[in-house]
């Protein structure tokens, strides 16, 4: 892990919250291209009543606009917890260059249900702000039940 990575996990994690604030699944999403922001996006599936409305998809479809083109080969999406396999394969698609998540999604993430989904150049990391983006997701839950 770099300052880098940490910064940019820190902006996902306030995407996330934003989330929350809104009563959505607390899951935040950045993609960096040339170390800038071109995207920023949290979960909205309630308030647009859209299943496919994860932060992941949100964040792939605004960073495509910014750049102009589908493919974001040279960006890094940074994301509070573990895709699913729904999300995998939109990054699979969008040939995205490096996946950074924070917490690991046991039930529902990527690399339980279908591991070899992302595109085979993808470069993965995990645990960044691990806790923190564990934690904000128990709490939600805990909240809820």
């Amino acid at each position: 892990m770099n300052f880098s990575d940490q910064y940019f996990m820190k902006q996902a994690f306030l995407e996330a919250q934003k989330a929350k604030e809104k009563n959505e699944v607390p899951v935040g999403a950045v993609v960096v291209c040339n170390n800038q922001i071109i995207a920023r996006a949290h979960n909205l599936t309630e308030t647009l009543n859209d299943v496919t409305a994860h932060a992941e998809m949100l964040a792939i479809t605004s960073a495509a606009e910014f750049l102009g083109g589908k493919y974001l080969s040279e960006c890094t999406l940074y994301v509070t917890l573990e895709p699913c396999v729904m999300c995998a394969g939109a990054l699979s698609w969008a040939q995205v260059k490096r996946i950074v998540f924070g917490a690991s999604d046991e039930k529902r993430g990527y690399a339980r249900c279908q591991p070899s989904l992302l595109h085979p150049k993808t470069i993965i990391e995990s645990e960044i702000m691990k806790d923190e983006c564990q934690e904000i997701v128990k709490d939600f839950f805990r909240h809820k039940r």
